[in-house]
């Protein structure tokens, strides 16, 4: 089991510092991008982008946003697609999310939050699942690609 997502595992955090290019625009880490996510307007997405010079304040600035209407439904297919994003456009970190191997993830916190994480030992720990599932679609793609090279020697 891995977690909290601190010292080593840090890197599994969104607030993990990293370009995230999501739907056009770039962004200086998964937090950010998650959080531009909730609104369709592009104004308040290039400010969180611009504007929020770290992930904590991204957040902060995403407690403010006029949310998409259907962001309830949406915000599972989001952080999966931005987890995905941020993994397959960082080489070292996509590497580092697939040597941890089979282990179960999971977002420990402290501050309360049950549906991506877990809280005293409560919780949905839906950003861990969703990090292991864009591990195995990785492991998956590597082993392919292993298989490729394997043939042709």
């Amino acid at each position: 089991m891995i977690g909290p997502f601190r010292g080593k595992y840090r890197f599994l955090s969104n607030f993990w510092s990293c370009s995230v290019l999501y739907e056009g625009i770039t962004y200086p880490s998964a937090e950010h991008a998650y959080q531009a996510a909730k609104t369709i307007d592009p104004q308040q997405r290039l400010l969180i982008s611009q504007n929020c010079p770290t992930p904590g304040d991204a957040k902060r600035m995403g407690r403010t946003l006029t949310l998409r209407k259907d962001w309830d439904t949406m915000k599972l297919l989001v952080m999966k697609n931005v987890v995905r994003c941020k993994f397959t456009q960082n080489q070292t970190l996509r590497n580092k999310l697939i040597l941890t191997g089979s282990e179960e993830l999971i977002e420990v916190n402290t501050w309360r939050d049950i549906f991506w994480g877990i809280y005293q030992g409560k919780g949905q720990n839906h950003l861990g699942k969703l990090l292991m599932l864009v591990r195995s679609e990785l492991q998956k793609v590597r082993n392919y690609h292993d298989n490729l090279s394997h043939r042709k020697s």
